[in-house]
């Protein structure tokens, strides 16, 4: 179908009736001469009396009616005295109000924006001006122009609104030069402007093809996409040509600006086994510091089996009415006699209840604990496990700013967490940024107790932190294997254990707990798991479509993939309705009603729950839409009781929730999992993702799809290998050989061209 051609549209702004500071989304009536327009589009700040020049075509908006929707804007500043005088009234200069706008314009006409630019002295002509407030307002007129000015060049690009405002925000009334001299800093973090939009304006600018500022933007954007995939580093002999053939450069025009990035500390290099690995610097930064921290942790830790712990765990044992096996005891000793314990297993293996001792009796000896997992959802589940209160990391660390705009935590080296244990949970979703932001968050005594099951998926973000610290032999491990005999009921736990084994599950067995449907075709297989989320399910278990059930898939793409199920599940489970509310996003349809879930880090998004404040709705947090307003532009989102509110313009950050991928389950457990496998993307079919899915099921699980497919999945024991350099930097602390190949193998390296976070499901 052809592209419809853009309308054209002048006038002049009659009222401003909303504008988001952060992106510049606005709503305004536009005087278009004879007739007063509603205009909506990234325009950022302006102000009665100004002249826009737009572009763009006209909707009809189901609540407010037609609207003229901006894709392109010229902004020009009002050109007569009258709409000058206009302007200059609205308040759009501080310390300029309709008194002294009118004194002003009746003094230079038509002239008075060109001399308050370009002559500003001249403003002492006017009574009641003083040398100081004359100079005030020339700062405010330069700094007006200077953003009008930097958002007009990038509007050119098609360059949204935000990127400009985000620019000025951080280099002032110089952003201007700054990206005249390197259009490539757009492309830095807190701007985050795409590589290939910045490239356009580097051409329109006409940088050569081989400019510095280019090629070093390229090695950034390449390691930057491979952070997304998991890759804390890459090797420089795999780095080189994948940035020569990504830019169509030489590869002697790489040497010079990648030697120079080195130098400006852009990038950073660590040797391993006589390869050189090449890092972002703060994943460098974060590597560096864990096996430096873990490092300092031994030293502080007294030899293993100093203190008998004997007589305590006997203690507790007699108070608990339970009899701890051999290895539990290892755990719960090692936790207290040592400054680092990993304590890790499979389900049914007793690490809740280790865990629940060791707990106890540091409390017993007087330490302060406080637990912490990644997400939210992982974080209740252990505080409804344990009886302790657990937080996310993030919370516990709490997010502030620093004056420049650039994001900290409160909680670091000056302002440590008031706690003498810290306990982790669901480590395998902790990636090297958070701990390494966790670690500068504790004092140096502090003991660290790490939970998780290694078999699971690495986390989303890079690094791969828990297998690195086992395999590194730097840290006490147990590792828990005896299923207790309670657990050995539940198909789900035995099967659990078979697929990380390496052997078939059990798919014949009618238990109550674990059932498979063998179906060959999506046509088939759909109409199924319909019928088992809206009905089946409900009236067989009383369960919750929405609360209790959650069906998880592998794979993004496809009839069984994440988006094709969500829009399916949404028409049966919230259909669209008279009187229901409801907005178009880039992906879905979202409604009032629907389930939905965060789907990257939001560390500004302000949260209320029962009269608690905060800030923070991260990744993998699921929750539900209460309302949806046309006319605020805004949905509330409620996640766990903290209620947020999204402008429309940032329904990008979410998706519907009635499927999800494995990878976003990761630290959940849901009543019941409906887990569809057939078809697909054979690299995401592999032991460990089937294992982390079957996992998150408590009390049912339900496979749907091909026997065959689930079979090939256990025989595939391709793990989630990553480039890293962290367990090499542990062992040089105990001055071990390095091992001859680092963390990942050449297939797995992450092409830019190709599909790797379809691939790897990573954020």
């Amino acid at each position: 179908m052809a592209k419809t051609a853009a309308l054209h549209l002048e006038g002049v702004v009659d009222h401003v009736l909303y504008c988001n500071a952060e992106n510049g989304y606005t709503v305004l009536e536009l005087d278009a001469g004879s007739a007063l327009v509603t205009v909506v589009g990234e325009i950022g700040e302006v102000e009665e009396g100004e002249s826009l020049i737009l572009e763009g075509e006209y909707v009809n908006h189901p609540r407010f009616g037609p609207q003229f929707r901006a894709q392109y804007w010229e902004r020009k500043l009002p050109a007569d005295a009258l709409n000058i005088q206009r302007y200059l009234s609205s308040g759009a200069i501080k310390g300029i109000g309709p008194s002294l706008a009118r004194k002003i314009v009746e003094n230079f006409g038509d002239r008075t924006l060109e001399i308050m630019e370009q002559e500003p002295t001249r403003l002492l002509e006017i009574r009641g001006i003083s040398p100081k407030k004359c100079e005030a307002i020339a700062a405010e007129v330069k700094q007006i122009f200077s953003l009008r000015s930097l958002m007009q060049f990038l509007a050119q690009y098609e360059i949204r609104s935000k990127y400009a405002m985000r620019a000025y925000q951080r280099w002032g009334i110089g952003a201007m030069d700054l990206i005249a001299s390197n259009p490539y800093l757009l492309c830095t973090p807190g701007i985050d402007l795409d590589f290939l939009k910045a490239d356009a304006v580097a051409n329109g600018m006409h940088f050569s093809h081989d400019a510095p500022q280019r090629i070093q933007a390229g090695i950034v954007y390449i390691l930057t996409f491979n952070a997304s995939a998991g890759y804390t580093c890459l090797p420089l002999d795999r780095l080189r040509p994948k940035v020569c053939t990504y830019l169509k450069i030489a590869d002697a025009d790489f040497e010079a600006p990648f030697a120079a990035a080195l130098e400006e500390k852009i990038i950073y290099l660590y040797e391993k086994a006589g390869r050189a690995f090449v890092y972002l610097e703060d994943y460098y930064i974060a590597e560096s510091y864990i096996a430096d921290r873990v490092g300092v942790i031994q030293d502080f830790s007294a030899p293993e089996d100093r203190t008998d712990f004997t007589e305590m765990i006997d203690a507790q044992e007699q108070e608990q009415g339970m009899e701890y096996a051999a290895l539990q005891r290892k755990a719960i000793t090692t936790a207290l006699s040592r400054g680092m314990v990993i304590l890790t297993g499979g389900p049914g293996t007793g690490k809740t209840t280790t865990l629940n001792a060791i707990i106890r009796l540091y409390e017993k000896q007087g330490y302060r604990v406080m637990i912490g997992a990644p997400t939210g959802r992982a974080a209740s589940r252990v505080s409804d496990l344990t009886g302790y209160e657990a937080r996310t990391i993030h919370r516990m660390l709490t997010v502030e700013y620093d004056m420049s705009g650039k994001m900290h935590f409160q909680h670091n080296e000056q302002n440590p967490l008031d706690c003498d244990v810290m306990v982790v949970d669901e480590m395998s979703m902790v990636d090297v940024l958070l701990f390494e932001h966790l670690l500068r968050a504790l004092r140096l005594g502090c003991k660290l107790v790490l939970v998780g099951d290694c078999d699971q998926l690495p986390s989303v973000g890079a690094g791969n932190l828990l297998r690195d610290l086992i395999d590194s032999g730097r840290v006490p491990v147990v590792a828990l294997k005896e299923i207790f005999r309670q657990a050995q009921k539940s198909s789900i736990i035995t099967n659990a254990h078979k697929i990380i084994h390496g052997e078939y599950p059990d798919l014949t067995q009618k238990k109550s707990d674990c059932f498979f449907f063998q179906r060959l075709q999506p046509e088939t297989a759909l109409p199924l798991i319909l019928e088992l989320v809206q009905t089946r399910l409900p009236k067989a278990y009383g369960y919750s479509p929405t609360e209790d059930i959650q069906v998880i898939t592998p794979s993004r793409k496809g009839v069984m993939g994440v988006v094709e199920l969500n829009q399916q599940l949404q028409n049966v489970l919230n259909p669209p309705a008279e009187g229901l509310p409801q907005v178009k996003s880039v992906l879905y349809t979202f409604r009032e009603g629907d389930k939905v879930m965060q789907i990257k880090n939001n560390y500004d998004i302000i949260w209320h729950k029962d009269g608690e404040a905060g800030t923070g709705i991260f990744n993998g947090d699921i929750g539900y839409l209460r309302s949806v307003n046309r006319q605020t532009q805004e949905v509330v989102a409620d996640f766990e009781g903290r209620r947020a509110v999204y402008p429309f313009d940032q329904l990008d950050q979410l998706e519907l929730a009635y499927a999800i991928t494995v990878h976003k389950s990761q630290g959940s457990e849901f009543q019941a999992v409906i887990l569809p496998l057939l078809g697909g993307f054979p690299k995401l079919y592999y032991r460990n993702l089937l294992y982390t899915a079957v996992t998150r099921a408590r009390r049912l699980l339900i496979l749907v799809g091909s026997q065959k497919v689930i079979f090939q999945m256990v025989e595939n024991n391709r793990r989630m290998n990553r480039y890293t350099c962290l367990r090499d930097m542990l062992e040089a602390q105990k001055h071990a050989e390095p091992q001859t190949e680092g963390a990942a193998s050449a297939d797995l390296f992450s092409d830019v061209e190709a599909e790797t976070k379809n691939q790897e499901e990573s954020s």
